[in-house]
């Protein structure tokens, strides 16, 4: 075990601290991500904790954003152009008004990469729903998890942990508060528990490719760690409810996560065409290695209908048609491969072989000239030079 093996995905990032209003790749696994247990700090120059205490947030925190005095009263010294702030405004679910600023500022600085500053405007929200008295749990529950993607981001572990639990007290198999403490979970090594919430996350959502890439890492550590009963040691897997898949199927869909779907669907869709031309492609290698030429070219045929500007297809099943005796159709296989590839040199080789079958010598010598040329080293060329060029008088002997 110890540090040997892979680390999660999403250790060091748990996705968008945009709660509803930014949606990110499936439950939160975003693609930028921190490194597990180092974290990206945000507090400015000289910072050596993990993160900066909610009570040490700025005072003057709300005056800024509203009126863009700095702590103090003093204006700034210099005015720069205006900055839209108007996002601030935006509303926030059941959040009171200075509440969703806080909650806005917060999104915006995640966004930028800011989980520090993003933190403390989330703190600042929660324990303003507190002294206001704000009864919203979905509310609550999405500062919560914002809060903890913050900390996952700065490699705090134990908090983000702490506050994804707390999301899910307030709001029971949301998804992405479990993705985030999965993460957590898997970064801190406490592979059981991260098996348990992926494999929660999969019963609301079985499109959470991050969820099942962890889940078979996981196994693999959880087998290494207990053995073969391994299974047996796991805590026990909560069943959701019908009423939470649902709850979750029914939710809006964003333009930004619908293209991340799009590309992921269409990425998995060149993987399976790519796997099943490499399938493919070696069964027609293999069908030439055992003489079944026929066999072969159908299935190099097969390859360039998936794939039209592969120039090895084309050169292998070139060979086929000249075991064939298909020498029109080896120099057309050969044209297509050149056009590709002006420089393969196993096109010219083969188009030559080509053009002795048509009984083309001249145009044979010139294929193989242009070989030696690009490989002067290619001992079957030279010797098929010769061959050819020795039809070729005989040849121009029979004319006269």
């Amino acid at each position: 075990m110890g540090n040997a093996q892979e680390k999660p995905p999403g250790s060091g990032g748990g996705g968008g601290g945009g709660g509803e209003e930014e949606e990110e790749e499936e439950g939160g696994a975003k693609a930028d991500r921190a490194t597990p247990g180092r974290g990206r700090r945000s507090w400015g120059p000289g910072s050596s904790t993990a993160h900066r205490p909610p009570d040490k947030a700025p005072a003057a925190a709300a005056a800024v954003v509203a009126n863009g005095t700095q702590a103090g009263g003093g204006q700034h010294p210099q005015e720069g152009p205006a900055m839209d702030t108007s996002y601030l405004d935006a509303p926030a679910g059941a959040l009171p008004p200075p509440l969703a600023r806080f909650k806005n500022e917060g999104n915006r600085l995640f966004k930028n990469g800011q989980f520090g500053e993003a933190l403390e405007k989330y703190t600042l929200a929660i324990d303003g729903c507190a002294d206001a008295g704000v009864d919203s749990p979905e509310d609550l529950g999405i500062l919560y998890s914002n809060r903890a993607a913050c900390y996952l981001k700065d490699g705090n572990s134990a908090d983000c942990i702490q506050d994804c639990t707390r999301a899910l007290e307030l709001q029971p198999y949301s998804l992405k508060p479990l993705l985030r403490r999965a993460m957590a979970y898997e970064t801190l090594e406490r592979y059981r528990k991260a098996y348990v919430d992926y494999k929660t996350v999969l019963q609301i959502d079985t499109g959470v490719q991050a969820a099942h890439d962890s889940v078979h890492r996981i196994t693999k550590q959880l087998i290494e760690q207990d053995g073969p009963e391994w299974r047996e040691n796991l805590p026990e897997i909560p069943l959701v409810p019908l009423v939470a898949k649902q709850q979750h199927q029914a939710k809006p869909v964003s333009a930004e996560l619908s293209q991340a779907r799009a590309a992921r669907a269409a990425n998995e869709e060149a993987r399976r065409k790519e796997a099943r031309f490499t399938a493919v492609k070696h069964e027609g290698n293999d069908l030439v290695k055992r003489g079944r030429f026929q066999d072969a070219l159908e299935k190099y045929s097969d390859c360039l209908s998936m794939k039209p500007d592969d120039c090895s297809v084309y050169t292998n099943r070139a060979i086929c048609f000249l075991k064939l005796n298909r020498y029109a159709e080896a120099k057309e296989d050969c044209d297509s491969a050149l056009r590709l590839e002006p420089t393969n040199k196993k096109a010219f080789y083969r188009r030559a072989l080509a053009h002795k079958g048509l009984k083309d010598y001249l145009a044979a010598s010139s294929d193989l000239q242009e070989v030696m040329v690009l490989d002067p080293n290619v001992q079957e060329a030279e010797q098929e030079l010769q061959t050819v060029t020795s039809l070729l008088r005989q040849s121009l002997m029979d004319q006269h």
